[in-house]
């Protein structure tokens, strides 16, 4: 098992790819942390986790806010005694959020605070932890669009992972030392939830396709399987970096 005794807080990870995330570090022998609004949804994951054989903690909270972050971490602690892996999974691609000129202040507010701000909160807490320990690996989760921009406007996403892919370097040169590893993946579309809006008609969604060498869109085990190696030790000479996972589309002049 490639994270045997380690212990992974992934966040947004009740439904869609955190969720398969938490279950494939588990299926790895890490015990997980599942952070997520979606209580229900939440209570099941970390449920079937343990009905399977693995270690499982769900803690309801609001990643962009300090305080449920904290309490957050120091749950997971209590319960594992460690935090080896933060996966900031968690984010939001709203409908509203659209040109500079017509996306609305509480938008944008929104999108940073979950999109970007989560992550922050994530590592200030967590980090402590991972200096005393001297290693652990982080995971951000940007997007192609940092590097390519976005055919329908989004402003406040692309800037918000624009951002994490910043932090990502940062925490990658300031925290080595200390044996802490983060790195970034920048995932291109992926069939999820939050793609479901773009794709209004078949013609929308064909001309999207065109633009993709590989000739499909990705699927949830296209980033999980990097993460997973992110997490491992297999990856220990692995830091500052980021992994654009996009069928492609990057190498696309046309």
């Amino acid at each position: 098992m490639r994270l045997q005794n380690k212990v992974a807080l992934i966040t947004g990870s009740a439904r869609g790819m955190g969720r398969a995330a938490a279950e494939l570090f588990a299926r790895e022998g890490a015990s997980i942390i599942l952070t997520d609004i979606a209580e229900q949804d939440g209570v099941e994951v970390a449920a079937s986790i343990c009905a399977n054989g693995g270690k499982a903690l769900f803690v309801p909270a609001n990643v962009a806010r300090a305080e449920d972050v904290q309490q957050l971490v120091e749950a997971g602690i209590s319960a594992f005694g460690t935090i080896d892996i933060l996966y900031n999974n968690a984010g939001i691609m709203p409908t509203s959020d659209t040109s500079v000129l017509d996306t609305s202040e509480e938008t944008w507010d929104q999108i940073m605070d979950v999109n970007l701000k989560s992550t922050f909160l994530c590592c200030k807490y967590v980090i402590p932890h991972m200096i005393e320990q001297q290693r652990g690996s982080i995971i951000n989760i940007s997007s192609m669009v940092v590097f390519l921009g976005c055919t329908v406007p989004q402003e406040a996403y692309g800037v918000a992972k624009g951002g994490l892919l910043a932090l990502t370097k940062s925490l990658a040169i300031q925290y080595g030392p200390a044996g802490i590893r983060c790195n970034a993946i920048c995932p291109g579309p992926i069939n999820t939830g939050l793609l479901d809006h773009l794709w209004t008609s078949d013609e929308e969604r064909n001309r999207r396709l065109s633009r993709i060498p590989l000739g499909r869109f990705g699927q949830i085990n296209d980033i999980i399987y990097f993460a997973l190696y992110l997490a491992s030790d297999e990856s220990s000479w692995t830091t500052g970096s980021w992994m654009t996972i996009d069928g492609g589309i990057s190498s696309n002049y046309f």
